[in-house]
């Protein structure tokens, strides 16, 4: 199974749907948004697959739209940080920006850990768990995100025209 995995979209549409459109072109079946959505528009480009969420620190003003936009069946908020489970990987995601809701989930030692925030792509181990940041959409040169196969492990970082 492979994801899509997004950050820092902060409401730039014409990025976001050019994002998903690559994402879904190297056969991402679900997507992961790490956070600084900024704007349930985002989310409902991202609801063609099954996509889970975080709040960043763009968000906190955003919170009740980004909830609302939630009545879509393919779109599942995990607030401020969570674990979800696809394809017997345990992947925890939350934006990065708080110590205290990165900490909590490293503890847990999922197999992968997504974080945004940091405007740059990475990939990396920390404690026994890999961590990955798929870049970002605003703010970045360049914009990227990227595709986890969960199968083989691999992850590779798209640049978003």
């Amino acid at each position: 199974m492979k994801i899509g995995v997004l950050s820092d979209t902060h409401d730039d549409l014409a990025a976001t749907e050019h994002a998903v459109g690559l994402l879904l072109s190297r056969d991402a079946e679900a997507f992961i948004h790490c956070g600084d959505i900024t704007g349930p528009d985002i989310l409902r480009v991202c609801s063609q697959s099954p996509t889970w969420f975080v709040y960043g620190n763009h968000d906190s003003d955003c919170v009740p739209r980004l909830e609302a936009a939630c009545h879509d069946p393919n779109l599942h908020s995990l607030g401020w940080g969570g674990e979800i489970e696809l394809a017997g990987r345990r992947i925890a995601v939350t934006h990065g920006h708080m110590t205290m809701d990165v900490k909590p989930l490293l503890a847990a030692r999922p197999h992968y850990l997504l974080t945004g925030h940091f405007h740059e792509a990475a990939d990396w181990t920390e404690h026994g768990v890999r961590r990955v940041c798929p870049g970002a959409l605003h703010r970045a040169t360049p914009r990227t995100v990227a595709v986890l196969d969960l199968q083989t492990t691999a992850v590779e970082f798209l640049e978003v025209r």
